[in-house]
């Protein structure tokens, strides 16, 4: 069993930053590929960012790419998403996710959310402009 709790969300304007953080159970970096998806009202959940069990395998949505940095710290078992020049359309409840690595890492593959089994309860991020 593998436990998220996120935190860092908030209200800022457009054009702020926030840093979001995702607590996981220890030793969970060492099996799992790490993402962050976000859900807005009325919209289905989208993927927006994951980190794999190298570093180098990160990958990002297009509409956050520059805008956005995924990153983990495994001594402290966290992940983060650092979020620059955000906007409106970003506001959304964000969801960090765990999914097991399997061995190869594929783009695709973990940038589907029926690959992530363990969720967190979200932070809400919302954007004024």
């Amino acid at each position: 069993q593998v436990h998220l709790v996120e935190s860092g969300g908030g209200l800022v304007q457009a054009g702020g930053s926030l840093r979001l953080s995702c607590a996981a159970s220890e030793g969970t970096f060492n099996v799992y590929v790490m993402a962050w998806f976000r859900q807005a009202p009325g919209k289905e959940r989208e993927f927006v960012a994951h980190i794999g069990w190298s570093p180098e395998d990160t990958a990002y949505t297009d509409s956050v790419q520059g805008r956005f940095t995924i990153s983990k710290d495994s001594a402290r078992s966290t992940v983060y998403l650092q979020t620059n020049y955000l906007e409106p359309e970003d506001s959304a409840v964000y969801y960090c996710a765990a999914a097991p690595w399997r061995g190869y890492y594929s783009r695709d593959l973990y940038s589907t959310s029926t690959t992530y089994l363990y969720w967190g309860q979200g932070t809400q991020v919302t954007v004024s402009s």
